[in-house]
């Protein structure tokens, strides 16, 4: 096993780029809320520049419901943002269908909230905007809508492969990350009993080509180090207590690494995430949700970040729901959110670095 290092995480710069696109996500939810006291801790926590795809009225009510005194300025265009920034948060107006009840959500709504994931993915694929942080939706007022998909993350690869098919060759990644500990799953939203049989040799080496390209040009890791875990506890016990290890993982990892990707494992899940254990990798591929985001969310949850990896542009988004139940309460915490916004300006400047060096 490899000596322990820290964890490399990039460092917010002075913004270069477009700014941040951020999605209105469930509009009965505490997206709004999120996005608003954001702005409001623009200078205090140095927080970079984005506008709001959202509907300015919402958003002026949700203010005064709240006691916040925020100033919104009514854009007509990305390019408009950073030039009232200082003094007021830029909102790219989408209509809503029909009024917002706190933590009610209607799916006479579920076109606007889709229509701004539309126009994100629009505003970064013509430059005028750096990345899109979505705002939590609420999955099942999409479905009940008509909505086909399982949520953000194969929207965005539907709708970027529309635009940009050859950038988008294989399905599209969750990463969950929180300060010292990155963690990416093999399988995502499907049930356990589903995500043991999905469990395959290629889908392990798709993720960690996925997860090494990522390393390298996004977080600007030369080298990257990548643990991976085993399925059955204790990592199968040399078969005694199941033989994924052995007939799947393995040779999977195998693979990898004769692509000349540093890839070790299968670790037991119980003990990888131990803190001297997390410090001698860059990022920790697990084999379903819960094996990767429990320990990410245990670690720090008001600071967990979900990025999508294997687009051609950058999405992360808090890591967290709607929070319907405190919608409208005042309660809603923004530091995942906040967390999500910086995390997003880290890689759009990393990627506009590489692209203008030598």
């Amino acid at each position: 096993m490899p000596e322990p290092r820290p964890i490399r995480s990039t460092v917010t710069t002075p913004f270069a780029v477009p700014p941040i696109a951020v999605t209105m996500g469930e509009p009965s939810g505490i997206g709004g809320e999120l996005t608003l006291l954001a702005w409001m801790r623009r200078k205090s926590e140095a927080i970079p520049p984005f506008f709001a795809i959202d509907n300015p009225q919402r958003l002026r009510i949700l203010s005064a419901h709240l006691g916040l005194k925020i100033d919104l300025a009514e854009i007509a265009h990305p390019n408009e943002a950073c030039e009232c920034w200082d003094q007021a948060l830029p909102v790219l107006t989408r209509p809503l269908s029909c009024p917002v009840d706190f933590g009610q959500p209607t799916s006479e709504n579920a076109p606007d909230v889709i229509g701004a994931i539309d126009t994100a993915v629009d505003c970064v694929f013509s430059n005028t905007a750096s990345a899109i942080v979505t705002n939590p939706i609420q999955k099942k007022t999409l479905y009940d809508a008509g909505f086909t998909y399982t949520g953000h993350t194969d929207f965005l690869a539907a709708l970027a492969h529309k635009q940009r098919p050859a950038e988008v060759t294989n399905a599209p990644i969750m990463m969950m990350a929180v300060p010292g500990l990155r963690t990416v799953p093999v399988t995502i939203h499907v049930s356990l009993s589903t995500a043991i049989a999905a469990i395959d040799r290629q889908s392990i080496v798709k993720c960690g080509r996925a997860v090494y390209q990522a390393l390298v040009k996004d977080f600007g890791i030369s080298e990257p180090r990548i643990a991976v875990t085993g399925l059955n506890p204790h990592a199968g016990e040399d078969g005694s207590l199941g033989h994924e290890e052995s007939h799947i993982i393995y040779p999977a990892i195998a693979d990898l690494s004769r692509e000349g990707i540093s890839v070790s494992g299968p670790f037991a899940a119980d003990s990888i995430f131990a803190e001297a254990k997390r410090k001698m990798w860059d990022a920790v591929i697990c084999m379903y949700h819960d094996q990767a985001l429990i320990p990410v969310k245990t670690l720090d949850f008001w600071n967990s970040v979900n990025i999508t990896l294997g687009l051609p542009f950058i999405r992360t988004s808090p890591g967290h729901g709607t929070g319907l139940d405190i919608a409208g309460t005042g309660t809603a915490q923004p530091s995942s959110f906040i967390a999500a916004l910086r995390q997003a300006a880290d890689l759009a400047q990393q990627r506009h670095s590489k692209s203008n060096s030598p």
